[in-house]
């Protein structure tokens, strides 16, 4: 197994936990509004597929977004959540209408966008520098962006998880 083969079989599984996660999701338990300053298991869920939409699209292969070309207006979610720092989506979950369906559909064809992607790459291609400077990071690789690509992912699993414990439903399906 190559590196390449390494990373896809890593965000497939990242992919699977979180989709499992949401699997019993009720359209309360998606659209509940935490206390404090955490938002919605739907706005975190709406963030990852935007930000792989983002990252996959946009930054690595320099195309519009899916949720900009051939699901526009298809994605799940009202309005397209916030990008990039600074981005409010607290407030964006407080006025945005879900639909789970809707944003699993969605998120089905953004991972075969991803996966279809990694599949051309070469373990050389992973080393391709990248200048996020208007995101802060200055140049970093394509590898950087991947691994936030599954850090971000992963983390919001955790989070959708346990606002679903908050809601008295089992986080994990494990």
């Amino acid at each position: 197994m190559n590196s390449v083969e390494v990373y896809r079989n890593l965000v497939r599984t990242a992919h699977e936990f979180l989709e499992s996660t949401l699997a019993d999701v009720t359209p309360a338990q998606l659209t509940w509004d935490p206390p404090g300053k955490a938002f919605s298991i739907g706005a975190n869920y709406a963030h990852v597929l935007a930000s792989e939409d983002m990252i996959i699209q946009g930054m690595l292969k320099g195309k519009d977004l899916l949720a900009a070309s051939t699901w526009a207006g298809k994605t799940g979610a009202s309005e397209a959540p916030p990008a990039g720092p600074g981005g409010d989506l607290k407030a964006w979950s407080q006025r945005a209408t879900l639909d789970l369906a809707g944003m699993r559909r969605y998120g089905q064809a953004v991972y075969a966008a991803t996966d279809d992607h990694l599949a051309s790459f070469t373990p050389e291609d992973f080393s391709r520098p990248l200048d996020l400077s208007r995101f802060g990071f200055g140049m970093q690789t394509v590898m950087f962006m991947l691994g936030a690509l599954l850090m971000n992912a992963s983390m919001h699993t955790g989070e959708i998880s346990c606002l679903k414990g908050q809601q008295g439903a089992k986080g994990y399906p494990m």
